[in-house]
């Protein structure tokens, strides 16, 4: 008898504990569902738009930012320095438009910018922003286009994409590629010409499109508030469109966001893998609509 009552005994501590152990389980699971939303959210909180900003309201925010924690603005000083590589890396993200979708379906992101460290950057670049205003920007923005500030950052903003232009041209202060390519690509020839830099197959490609493009007549000359509103009217137009042609892309994105999700199982795609594949996809798409009519 005495053995059977130990039995029971032991059968319901055991139940006991399974249901514990289901418990804890389940609040694990609400804990980390509920960290994701969290750091979905971080990135546009980090920079104080909504998830709905256009790209041009994205830049503008980061612009703002940036002009206050440039390390020129700060000589010496490593936290303005740290925090300005920060908010590269969230530009990096939302200033893309591919980038910027991923990241909305997924919200995968490097680990310095999610949880407690998004929250204090996301503080921090509260307290920076407050004291920025239009005429700040406008005045950053006449000093530094064409400086030697600007052709710094824009040979190392070229290393660390690898030539890859458009991406550059999302990290890149002030910048403007209707006004700008030319004149970035002769600054970036004379580097390379010179050893500084090394000449990329996505940068040669890049170089032919924009030689067949006439060059603006005075690219440095200071851009009007209504120049600026034209320009923001024109890329919503855009990017509207842009936008409308990117639907067909999502199963293309899904087996992105798969190995986004995985990341030991293999290396990301390459600038090149990405757009070939999207190049593929659009083809298919398109003798899809040819067959149609």
């Amino acid at each position: 008898m005495a053995k059977k009552r130990k039995s029971r005994v032991s059968e319901k501590i055991e139940e006991e504990e399974k249901v514990m152990e289901e418990e804890e389980h389940d609040q694990d699971d609400d804990v980390a569902e509920s960290s994701m939303a969290e750091d979905k959210n971080s990135l546009y909180e980090i920079l104080g738009v909504e998830r709905t900003a256009s790209q041009s309201e994205i830049k503008k925010a980061y612009y703002k930012l940036a002009l206050r924690l440039h390390p020129d603005k700060n000589p010496g000083d490593e936290e303005a320095k740290e925090k300005f590589q920060q908010l590269q890396k969230v530009i990096s993200i939302l200033g893309d438009k591919e980038k910027r979708a991923l990241y909305d379906q997924n919200g995968c992101v490097d680990e310095d910018l999610s949880g407690d460290f998004a929250q204090n950057l996301h503080e921090y670049f509260r307290a920076v922003y407050k004291r920025v205003t239009e005429a700040d920007i406008e005045e950053f923005e006449a000093n530094y286009r064409g400086s030697d500030s600007e052709k710094k950052d824009l040979k190392e903003l070229y290393q660390k994409f690898e030539g890859n232009m458009n991406r550059l041209f999302c990290s890149m202060l002030c910048s403007d590629s209707k006004l700008d390519s030319h004149r970035f690509k002769d600054i970036i020839n004379e580097a390379i010409a010179g050893g500084e830099l090394k000449e990329t197959k996505a940068y040669k490609k890049w170089v032919k499109q924009i030689s067949k493009m006439k060059p603006p007549v005075n690219p440095l000359k200071p851009r009007t508030k209504s120049d600026k509103k034209a320009d923001t009217d024109l890329y919503a137009i855009i990017s509207q469109r842009r936008d409308q042609r990117k639907e067909q892309f999502d199963s293309m994105f899904s087996s992105i966001l798969a190995k986004c999700n995985d990341r030991h199982k293999g290396p990301e795609p390459t600038d090149e893998e990405f757009e070939a594949a999207r190049k593929r996809l659009e083809s298919k798409q398109s003798r899809k609509g040819k067959q149609k009519q």
